[in-house]
């Protein structure tokens, strides 16, 4: 009798947010650790996929790279109904686009009430002079909505892959990755990015959050 092989766990992830705060660039530095400078605005939805081994099971990952622009705003409610997570991202230098996530967050809810998780990204650390949002106040709208928090570089590549394995591990139907392993999602080799403000001594990693002073 031939063995029973168990099929690969599949779980989509939306991607959500204002236009530019750097979904796709997220996802790009994800997936082939890459980051393009010139920008270009998604078109409708993107998918990708992608398959990500933890310490102990194998997951597939649907990305799902929704469109920022307003015109697009009517094909996300279809994609975020079957997600399992939401990744809802802002632009740290962008206090417009913080603002604008509790709309983000609100239309999840509305769509999959609480059936689904819901991590908060600050994005675009790495431009340290311009930032408008604090990592408490990002914290802070996390905390309020039941979200996790993280900030990230795609363009340094700051917390990427922390934020998926952070993802991972906290899917419906996996059990969580044991505390002394979640130490390790945070990346502690930060290098302050280069004639930037950004001493050891303020480029500090939060292993509770994932978060970064920097």
């Amino acid at each position: 009798m031939a063995p029973v092989v168990s099929a690969l766990a599949k779980y989509k992830l939306v991607f959500l947010g204002d236009q530019a705060v750097g979904k796709t660039a997220i996802i790009t530095r994800f997936m082939y650790d890459k980051f393009d400078d010139t920008y270009q605005a998604t078109i409708g939805i993107d998918f990708l996929s992608k398959t990500m081994y933890l310490e102990d099971r194998t997951v597939r990952l649907q990305l799902w790279d929704t469109a920022g622009q307003e015109r697009f705003r009517s094909l996300i409610p279809s994609y975020i109904r079957d997600s399992s997570v939401a990744v809802i991202v802002y632009d740290v230098t962008d206090r417009q686009s913080f603002l604008n996530t509790s709309k983000w967050i609100e239309e999840v809810n509305t769509q999959r009430g609480g059936d689904v998780l819901i991590f908060l990204v600050g994005n675009k650390t790495d431009i340290v002079d311009k930032r408008k949002v604090s990592t408490d106040e990002g914290e802070a709208k996390a905390q309020e909505h039941g979200a996790m928090f993280i900030e990230t570089s795609a363009k340094a590549g700051f917390n990427i892959k922390p934020l998926f394995r952070k993802i991972a591990g906290s899917l419906p139907g996996l059990d969580a990755i044991s505390s002394a392993k979640q130490e390790d999602m945070v990346d502690i080799n930060l290098r302050p990015s280069t004639g930037s403000s950004a001493s050891g001594a303020n480029a500090q990693v939060e292993q509770k959050s994932g978060g970064c002073s920097c």
